[in-house]
């Protein structure tokens, strides 16, 4: 619409030009015809060169000193100022589409069985009998697939060599994983590594010198004016924040669209756990490799050949104590560094969530959903209200027998058509899928990236995003649909994005 007014109003301008001209400019056609010869021709271009060179003091000086209209008509000053409310719409409000996205698919020297990771861990020659059994049983009930991706400088223990952890390895696993994610991305988005104005990568626990961003820009030789943000320690939930931050820097890119690479990833190869203690072991058994590149763009042209349209992110913070501590890293009694996982996370997790679910909600949910947690929320202020006012009072008894009005858990079904939760273990997807009250096909894409690239930490999201969209049979992505992600990390947070299927 603002190009069709652009060339309206340009129109206009060469028509009242012409009309004017035509009176004053001596033809050699019939009366009332204009000549369009050279002489006629010459006089237009200068006529328009005139008004757009002097337009803004003869649309506002000369009206206000002469008491005149100025050189423009009505009409055209009319389509300018549309076109001036439309050009700050579009400034102001500029929509985030994603391009393209590509997930690592590791070769197939990298995947193992779970008799396969069992035998790395003896092999370690680090592990007693005792934490074997329990990675083991961990392995058996991880809803993990037998053919998930470990980094080669784990993997090759089982060839008899030493495991290698060094920082050479976990350079190369990085480099591995993140340039063939780019690369894919880049190519679907059908753009060259220098069109890229915003680069962020989120790897949580490997975080070199020079940074993962630094070898990115060196490898595909990008421009040396890039924003390139490294972001660690964010945990799984690292995804949609990158998201949300490259979306944050492209909205100030106001009068001209930008490009924005999002990369999301763990290393493993630096983060195998050595120790014994149980609330350590849990990384061993169930994160893998993987990897994830999504391309972004603010510019309104790009969405004709755009995925998804980026519709909400949100992000929910705990500050509790015990939230902080539920995902932390450590080191244990024997001073082996790892990450250690509270027996609260499952409720640390729900909490959080159902904050983040609260805060969304409005914007996602119609208001025959909308109106029953208003009215809960009301209701549950008021006893809680009234409580304290009687235990004040002395009445403790009275204040006892109140009703306890449960929070109403809104269906979220009715405002989204498919859920991509992070595959974070069985248990965490069993969970949701009871108190959101989804179908069995809403947490198939969980289910099937846990299967088959295990928790790939704030990759897996994307893994899920994949699976909706080339083949998931049984609720099949269709244009229009709204697809909602939601993944948690250390901290402890929640973060949610919904996407608009184009």
């Amino acid at each position: 619409m603002f190009v069709v007014g652009i060339g309206v109003l340009f129109a206009q301008i060469v028509h009242q030009v012409v009309t004017e001209l035509s009176s004053k400019v001596e033809h050699k056609a019939n009366p009332g015809e204009i000549d369009f010869g050279i002489e006629t021709v010459t006089a237009v271009v200068l006529g328009v060169r005139e008004i757009f060179l002097n337009l803004l003091g003869s649309y506002v000086v000369m009206p206000l000193r002469s008491g005149e209209g100025g050189i423009l008509s009505p009409h055209v000053k009319t389509t300018a100022l549309v076109l001036v409310v439309i050009g700050v719409i579009v400034t102001n409000d500029k929509p985030t589409y994603m391009l393209s996205f590509s997930t690592f698919k590791a070769p197939d020297s990298w995947k193992v069985s779970h008799a396969e990771i069992v035998q790395m861990m003896k092999n370690q020659k680090c592990f007693t009998d005792d934490s074997i059994e329990f990675m083991s049983r961990l392995l058996e009930r991880s809803g993990t697939g037998q053919s998930t991706a470990w980094p080669p400088g784990i993997v090759q223990c089982l060839k008899g060599k030493e495991t290698d952890r060094s920082i050479e390895a976990s350079r190369k696993e990085a480099e591995t994983v993140i340039s063939d994610v780019v690369e894919s991305a880049l190519r679907k988005a059908k753009l060259h590594p220098r069109d890229v104005d915003v680069l962020i990568i989120n790897c949580s626990l490997f975080s070199p010198t020079p940074s993962l961003c630094a070898m990115v820009i060196s490898k595909f030789g990008m421009r040396q004016d890039i924003q390139s943000f490294n972001l660690s320690g964010m945990g799984c939930g690292a995804s949609l924040i990158s998201v949300g931050l490259a979306k944050d820097l492209l909205q100030r890119r106001r009068f001209r669209g930008g490009k924005a690479l999002v990369v999301s990833t763990e290393i493993i190869t630096p983060n195998l756990y050595r120790g014994n203690e149980r609330g350590f072991l849990l990384q061993n058994t169930l994160f893998r490799c993987g990897g994830a590149a999504i391309v972004l763009s603010n510019s309104w042209s790009d969405g004709r050949r755009a995925w998804y349209k980026l519709l909400h992110t949100v992000r929910v913070q705990s500050n509790s104590e015990e939230a902080y501590n539920c995902v932390y890293e450590a080191q244990d009694s024997e001073n082996n560094r790892g990450v250690r996982l509270s027996k609260e996370i499952v409720k640390v997790a729900g909490k959080c969530m159902e904050k983040n679910m609260t805060t969304i909600g409005p914007y996602v949910l119609p208001l025959s959903e909308q109106i029953p947690v208003v009215t809960t929320l009301a209701l549950r202020f008021v006893i809680k209200a009234i409580g304290k006012l009687l235990v004040m009072n002395g009445m403790e008894k009275l204040a006892a027998r109140l009703p306890n009005k449960k929070h109403y858990v809104p269906d979220f079904k009715r405002g989204i058509d498919h859920f991509c939760i992070h595959a974070g273990g069985r248990a965490v997807i069993d969970g949701i899928e009871k108190n959101m009250k989804l179908e069995l096909f809403h947490t198939e894409p969980s289910r099937m990236a846990l299967l088959n690239y295990g928790n790939t930490s704030s990759s897996s999201i994307w893994y899920e995003m994949e699976y909706i969209q080339e083949q998931q049979k049984t609720n099949p992505l269709k244009k229009g649909h709204r697809v909602m992600q939601v993944a948690f990390g250390s901290g402890f947070k929640c973060t949610s994005g919904v996407w608009l299927k184009l």
